[in-house]
This record gives C-alpha cells, structure tokens and sequence, in this order.
C-alpha cells in the first residue's frame, strides 16, 4: 500500500511491481525518465517521417476511394506524432528540443522509413507489413509503466489496425490481378520483409536498453518474443492471397509451434540506422524545409494565443 512515509524510489520501485502508473509528477528515476524520453521522441519521430513515403503517393494512387483512404491514414500518422509528442512533453522536454535533436541527426526514427516506395503496390506493403509490426508491438505498449505514454498508444492501435487492414487490401488485390500486378505485390514483399521484421530492435542479447525497459515495465516483451509473433502471424497471411515470404529458411517448428526463420543483415541495419540508408538524408532534408516553411504558421498561432491569453 501507498505510505506518506514513503521515499520516491520507494514509491516508485511499488507502482512498477504493483502495475500502477507513473504520472508526470510523480517522482521518477533519473534514467527511466531519459530512457522515456529517447523512446517516445523516436516513435514521436517515426509517425511524423513515416508521413513522407506515403505522402508520396496521395496523387498517384489509382482510385478516388484508395486516395481517402491513403489521406486518412497520413492524417492519423500526424496525429499520432502529435500524441506522442505531448505525452512526451510532459517528462520535461520541449517539442522543439525534441525536433531539434530529430533534425540534427542526435535523436534517430525507425529505420523502415529510409527505404523508398516505389510502387502502389508499396502502400499495400507499407500499411500490412510496416503497420503490422507496429500493431504487434503497440499493443504491448498499451501496458507500459508511463502513464501518458500507455493512455496514446490505446487510440493509436485501434487507427494503426485499420491501416494494416487498408495495406493487406491493397496487396490481397494485387495478388488476385494480372500477373503483371501479382509480380508487384510479390516485388513489394521482396523488398519490405527483412526491414520490416528488423523493426523491433536487435535480439536481445544485443540491445543494450532491453534490460531496464523491462525491469521498469515500459516494455512488456521482448524484441525477439515480439518478432516471433509478428512472423508467426504474417506468414498464414502471405499464403492466404498466394504470396511468398522471401526467406529460403523460413519453416515451421512443430516443437516450439512456431516458424524458424533466417537470420537478418544486422550490418545493414545498423548501417541504415547511422544515416547511410537509401533515403536517410532525403528524409530529413524534407523534414526540415516543411519546418521552416511553416515557421509563420507557429508564429501566428503563438501570437494569437499570448493576445487572448
């Protein structure tokens, strides 16, 4: 139970092991509100940039209904990094310090957002495989220890379900057309699958921020375990519209009733991570003048606030 004569770290060391929240003004550790704060500015981050591959395809794509549903799923993407940046506010950072870090390249995105889209068949990709690894690892996230953070992350899964919904549509379509349609599809898992399933972090052997981010509940599983079930469940998905996943040691493993699979390019991974991805710096560069070109739309908006107070 709570006690008035409790020490922070007393209190706190209780709310983790009882499953209770940590609010904003509750006394936290120096490291867990760091390691919070690099967190959430990065998945701040990656909603934002994941903005920009789709956004490339709002006038390209080929039907009125798929360009609404390509614009709604972009706006929530905005949305999402304006959740995430103000629950991340609240540990004692700015947003433009956040933005800050983003731009100058201290504070990093997921690497799945250097890779470019090339085709329609792309946006199926994007949304079943990329969305689908959020989910998977979201869902999770709804339990973190961090009040404000946990709270985001239950509107945020339910819109990130139906994007994966709009990219699986996008792929089964394909897979059923023409074969010229069907190669695109398959072309478009060829080149997303790796990076997708790269998305939840090095084994866990490797990452050095696994161990606290679990002793302090913020996150739940590990990056492996979350894998394992994002591979689990796409496979069944991929032959369903007769799709392969491109993975020669892809197999199932009766005894761990799970799929065993190949082992993934952690060099380029981490090479992708340090900016030296297919579009690292295009992304950025583009992150940078929509900030400055909207530079009046934020001075309009705070001098308007500070005259009607």
């Amino acid at each position: 139970m709570e006690n008035a004569t409790m020490t922070g770290q007393e209190l706190f060391d209780h709310k983790i092991e009882n499953d209770l929240k940590i609010e904003p003004k509750d006394w936290m550790p120096d490291d867990y509100r760091k390691h919070l704060q690099r967190q959430m500015s990065q998945h701040a981050h990656s909603e934002i940039i994941g903005m920009q591959p789709e956004g490339n395809w709002i006038l390209r794509a080929p039907s009125l209904r798929a360009k609404v549903i390509l614009l709604a799923k972009v706006q929530d993407e905005a949305g999402h990094g304006q959740y995430l940046y103000s629950a991340a506010e609240t540990l004692g950072k700015t947003r433009d310090e956040f933005i800050e870090e983003l731009q100058s390249g201290k504070a990093k995105y997921s690497s799945i957002f250097n890779y470019p889209t090339l085709s329609w068949a792309d946006m199926g990709a994007v949304g079943w495989l990329v969305d689908g690894a959020a989910i998977v690892n979201q869902v999770s996230l709804q339990r973190t220890s961090y009040g404000p953070y946990s709270r985001a992350m239950v509107k945020i899964c339910k819109e990130e379900s139906f994007h994966q919904r709009q990219g699986y549509e996008i792929m089964a379509h394909m897979a059923r057309g023409t074969e010229e349609q069907k190669a695109m599809a398959q072309d478009a898992l060829n080149r997303f699958w790796w990076p997708s399933i790269m998305m939840f972090g090095p084994h866990d052997g490797d990452s050095p921020r696994t161990g606290n981010a679990m002793m302090w509940k913020i996150k739940r599983e590990t990056n492996d375990d979350l894998r394992q079930q994002f591979i689990d469940k796409t496979v069944g998905q991929a032959e369903l519209i007769g799709l392969t996943i491109p993975d020669p040691d892809l197999k199932w493993n009766e005894e761990r009733g799970s799929y065993d699979f190949g082992e993934m390019d952690w060099d380029h991974f981490w090479d992708v991570v340090k900016g030296n991805g297919p579009c690292n710096k295009q992304r950025i560069k583009h992150h940078i003048d929509a900030h400055e070109n909207g530079s009046w739309v934020r001075k309009a908006a705070n001098a308007y606030a500070e005259k009607n107070g």
